[in-house]
């Protein structure tokens, strides 16, 4: 295994730190303070600032840069580890500036490699230029969705069309009215084999019968800075054949090819979000006292600031593994690393984030600091492209298979 970045990861390393610290960064007071005087907050988007700061990133060549081809910036996932941490230390801002946010970089995965050259040319190109927002409709309220084999939301055939009905909630990105196409997965053969059910089809903002009814909270929380994670619902909505994304039966192998990168991007960017709470607690504890000497003297501060540091570097090394092996293996051969990360991350950050918040005082859990909404975020990783306990049964099952065999 070789970690070591190349010249042109080192390069753009580079460019994004300085492109971060001199733009990004100054400019989260101002995102939130236009965010807070518009009219639709869920509008995240359209704040002035955002468009600035995307005209500049693009121009510099800063952009797309999760796309591992031609149109993208064709970094391989190794190069792009270190570019996703540093977007992760503003993630409500970065990963947008640099066109680089969930869930579009997923459905941008998928119409790039499954999607014709006419699902392209209306849906991905938009998405690549950054006019438009996607959401990708796959959770349900009425099912355990943590086994996307139960997926009840029907696809019907009705001649030249497909007919869609069903309900599906905790969408990312669908209260944002620019949101404009939905990638939606369903059900086409209720009686086919298991992982031969589910289809994926294309259904734009405007179809009649789509509803947005209302967005979710995460801890109180309404998210608007991805959108805010919708309930919908679909009565006869009806959506031409051509919409279907690759063939009936594809869904389920769509939606694992989708989870892959998703998931270690996610990864990458959680990384981010630990360095700067260490970086926050550290500032923290450094300028207050208490008990008659500095907060930096108390052992057990110095405790969490140590672990914080041993398991974000654990971490990391876990991450540019899974990398490795997803550009080297592909990403079936890396499985049971993108489990071990997706099952690791979130759990490791979330303590890192509870440890910055206690150094924080009652401060950590206000608005006033990034570290409580942060939290609520990370936590939410725990279930996003599938919850801890699936990946750990799943990791569970390769080991003892991989036991018996010897």
């Amino acid at each position: 295994m070789d970690f070591a970045y190349d010249d042109r990861t080192r390069e753009l390393i580079a460019e994004v730190s300085a492109f971060m610290d001199s733009y990004v960064h100054p400019a989260e007071e101002t995102f939130h303070r236009q965010l807070d005087q518009l009219e639709n907050r869920w509008q995240w988007d359209s704040v002035p600032v955002l468009a600035q700061l995307r005209a500049q990133a693009r121009s510099r060549g800063l952009w797309n840069l999760f796309l591992p081809d031609e149109r993208g910036a064709g970094l391989t996932n190794l190069q792009y580890a270190p570019l996703a941490e540093l977007s992760g230390r503003s993630l409500h801002l970065a990963p947008a500036v640099f066109n680089c946010a969930a869930p579009d970089t997923g459905n941008m995965e998928v119409l790039n490699q499954f999607g014709t050259d006419e699902q392209k040319q209306q849906w991905l190109q938009p998405l690549l230029d950054g006019s438009i927002r996607s959401a990708f409709a796959m959770t349900e309220p009425d099912v355990a969705s943590s086994d996307a084999t139960n997926i009840s939301l029907s696809i019907v055939r009705d001649g030249d069309d497909y007919v869609i009905n069903g309900r599906k909630w905790w969408i990312t990105g669908a209260m944002n009215p620019n949101c404009a196409i939905f990638i939606v997965m369903g059900k086409t053969a209720p009686d086919a084999e298991r992982h031969r059910q589910q289809s994926q089809i294309l259904v734009p903002r405007d179809t009649p019968g789509l509803e947005v009814l209302r967005g979710m909270r995460v801890f109180g929380y309404e998210d608007n800075n991805h959108g805010g994670h919708a309930e919908l619902r679909f009565t006869d909505v009806r959506v031409p054949a051509s919409n279907l994304i690759a063939g009936e039966g594809d869904g389920f192998a769509i939606a694992q090819a989708r989870l892959g990168p998703g998931r270690i991007h996610h990864c990458m960017r959680s990384i981010g979000v630990a360095e700067r709470a260490v970086e926050m607690m550290c500032d923290r504890v450094s300028g207050r006292s208490a008990f008659g000497k500095p907060l930096s003297d108390q052992g057990v501060i110095r405790d969490w600031i140590a672990e914080s540091r041993v398991r974000i570097e654990q971490l990391r090394l876990l991450v540019l593994k899974t990398a490795w092996l997803m550009d080297t293996v592909g990403n079936r051969g890396a499985h049971t690393e993108i489990q071990a990360i997706k099952i690791a991350t979130p759990q490791t950050v979330q303590w890192i984030l509870d440890k910055a918040i206690q150094a924080h005082g009652a401060g950590g859990l206000s608005q006033d600091f990034s570290l409580a909404e942060a939290y609520a975020g990370i936590r939410t990783l725990r279930f996003a492209d599938g919850p801890d306990e699936v990946h750990k049964n799943s990791l569970a099952r390769a080991e003892l298979k991989k036991r018996a065999a010897t």
